[in-house]
């Protein structure tokens, strides 16, 4: 009886170590499940910290634009503002006006708000900004239609999605060549005149 009872002993010692192994190689599959979770998490917190900014930055220039309809016009852009813009760092010497505004903006697009050792730490990944007019103003009698301008804000994604409607054009072909990696949200103003009232 006693011989038996070693024979299992000796069985059960293999069984054992072929167990341990296995554990170890379901707990290796499982740290790295949760390594990529980790990693899409950090992609998913650094889209929304960027369309946070993004929201701040049109809420901004839409407040602006429409507390100055009387210069709405000038605040329409020819190109893109911010990213590759050779808008100064410092606005204070720009008079008050469109060109001032469009000047903070592109500071606040290229990051200038939030600084980590001397660099633009605050902003969206390559940040451009548009002001284009939908429609223009006409103050005259018995026509009296508001100017109505479109206000976008492009940056790049982290990842690959579908590319932005054709309508929103700021910052086209400037992130990749099929635009998966653009972003891009507008609002528009209408700038009433005040000459038909």
């Amino acid at each position: 009886m006693l011989s038996v009872h070693y024979r299992c002993a000796a069985r059960s010692r293999g069984t054992s170590l072929i167990e341990v192994l296995v554990t170890l190689v379901i707990l290796a599959f499982g740290l790295l499940g949760v390594a990529g979770l980790q990693t899409k998490m950090s992609v998913a917190e650094m889209e929304s910290y960027q369309r946070a900014q993004a929201l701040l930055a049109l809420s901004q220039m839409t407040e602006r634009l429409g507390a100055n309809t009387a210069q709405a016009a000038g605040y329409v852009t020819a190109g893109t503002v911010g990213t590759g813009d050779n808008q100064p760092a410092d606005c204070s010497g720009i008079a008050a006006g469109p060109n001032h505004d469009l000047c903070e903006w592109s500071n606040a697009l290229k990051g200038a708000t939030e600084q980590r050792s001397g660099a633009n730490a605050g902003g969206m990944v390559g940040a451009r900004g548009c002001i284009t007019q939908l429609q223009a103003p006409n103050p005259a009698l018995g026509v009296c239609t508001a100017g109505v301008y479109r206000v976008s804000i492009a940056w790049q994604g982290m990842v690959a999605t579908a590319a932005p409607a054709l309508a929103l054009a700021c910052g086209t072909g400037s992130y990749g060549a099929n635009d998966a990696f653009r972003r891009v949200i507008a609002a528009t103003v209408s700038a009433a005149t005040t000459s038909c009232y």
